[in-house]
């Protein structure tokens, strides 16, 4: 991967590669160690194995202490006896201060997650290394590399691909930074209804009805809407806007309301609601007002016989809003698009309409008994109500992201468990039970 008389620079160091030893065991596994120097003449090594590298210093056989012989303490840190593995030179360059020994050499390695202390024996002399992980990429980036193969199974001083304590601290944090957040929103909240009116649908027909202002206050929340409407085997549908007076921002929906029943095959049957519940969700504080437009399923309510006071004339209108009146002396019935239509109207039935009842007001006359009258339940239903509600404070997003950063920390947790478990699986020492 490296070449003689390349430099590098690794921990503030600079360091320039003076050998290069291909090192065996057995038949076909190979590794690379790198002899470093700097500018003082002091020596370093890098290890690679399987894409996977290791920065060695030389140190003291006594800084190593062995109590026990599976568990020897270096600066502090109890290392764990990992295997020992004999290996022998298969191929070297470069410049070295001594003879190299071609016999065969004994490696006993000691691990503490990240760092490793590495014995090395053979016939003449025993040297002791201190050896840390260091990342290709940091590897790459010291030497100026272009590109350097990517790693395969797990180093004997490989870290784990996430910092376990480290996400601890961050999922801690996190977790107090909500659990404030949600505090301030619970304690600044009012739940109260903000908004209730039954609104005609006369009153909406082709425009939008603006609402009063009502004000929001405390952290934001879903604000619940009901919608009520008589709705028999029909439908009706609310437009509702809720706008925030002081950014003029909108948010618009729509709701159907529904109701059907009937009897089929000997059975009942029923389906939908007069009633219908939605939610405006994440509205901050502020004045407010709503837009509201509002239709159902048919016209105006049909009628017939509604008899004038001198009983001369009778009065009917279809869904359609068709007005008839029909001359009872004659029996003969004239027709009127509406109702206003009626009331300008200067023929002689009309007029023998507004003499008969005794008003100008035609219109209103008929649009009053209508509902009276009606026996269409679609024509009788002729209003909606909505009411809206300041709704308590949701726990649910504050319960799930909590959930979550717990089921990922355990995770990792157990991915860890398992990656070490597979670190140990060829050491003879391994700490892990092994089926």
């Amino acid at each position: 991967m490296l070449d003689v008389g390349q430099k590098g620079k690794i921990k503030g160091v600079e360091y320039t590669v003076v050998a290069i030893v291909v090192k065996k065991y057995g038949n076909s596994i190979f590794w690379r160690e790198y002899s470093l120097k700097d500018s003082k003449g002091n020596d370093a090594f890098l290890s690679e194995s399987d894409g996977h590298w290791v920065f060695l210093i030389p140190i003291h056989p006594d800084d190593f202490k062995s109590k026990n012989s599976k568990l020897p303490t270096y600066a502090g840190r109890t290392y764990r006896w990992y295997e020992n593995s004999q290996c022998s030179i298969d191929a070297a360059a470069g410049f070295f201060d001594e003879h190299l020994d071609f016999s065969i050499a004994t490696y006993k390695e000691y691990v503490n997650g990240t760092r490793m202390i590495s014995q090395e024996k053979t016939s003449k002399k025993s040297q002791y290394f201190y050896g840390e992980h260091i990342s290709k990429y940091e590897v790459k980036r010291a030497f100026k590399i272009a590109h350097l193969p990517y790693y395969t199974g797990i180093g004997i001083v490989q870290p784990y691909y996430f910092d376990t304590r480290q996400a601890l601290n961050i999922f801690c944090v996190a977790a107090l930074m909500i659990c404030l957040l949600q505090l301030y929103v619970y304690t600044s909240r009012t739940n109260e209804t903000v908004f209730e009116q039954s609104i005609n649908f006369t009153d909406v027909k082709d425009k939008e009805l603006v609402s009063k202002s009502f004000t929001l206050s405390g952290g934001s929340a879903p604000l619940k809407v009901n919608a009520f409407s008589a709705v028999d085997n029909s439908w009706a549908n609310v437009q509702l806007s809720l706008v925030n007076e002081s950014t003029n921002e909108v948010v618009y929906t729509s709701k159907d309301i529904e109701q059907y029943h009937g009897y089929e095959d000997g059975e009942s049957w029923s389906e939908g609601n007069q009633s219908e519940d939605f939610n405006l969700c994440g509205v901050t504080s502020g004045q407010y007002h709503f837009l509201i437009s509002a239709e159902k399923d048919g016209t105006l309510p049909s009628f017939s016989g509604l008899m004038s006071p001198d009983s001369k004339v009778t009065v009917s209108r279809d869904r359609s809003g068709i007005i008839g009146i029909t001359d009872l002396l004659s029996g003969q019935t004239t027709t009127f698009t509406d109702g206003k239509i009626l009331e300008k109207d200067s023929s002689e039935v009309a007029r023998l309409a507004k003499t008969s009842f005794g008003t100008q007001k035609l219109d209103s006359l008929i649009n009053a008994e209508a509902l009276r009258l009606t026996s269409d339940p679609i024509s009788s239903n002729t209003y909606v109500q909505l009411k809206a509600t300041w709704l308590p404070v949701s726990f649910w997003n504050f319960g799930f992201i909590l959930f979550i950063m717990v089921a990922l920390f355990v995770a990792m947790w157990i991915g860890k468990h398992f990656f070490n478990v597979n670190k140990w699986k060829n050491s003879s020492n391994t700490p892990y039970t092994t089926s």
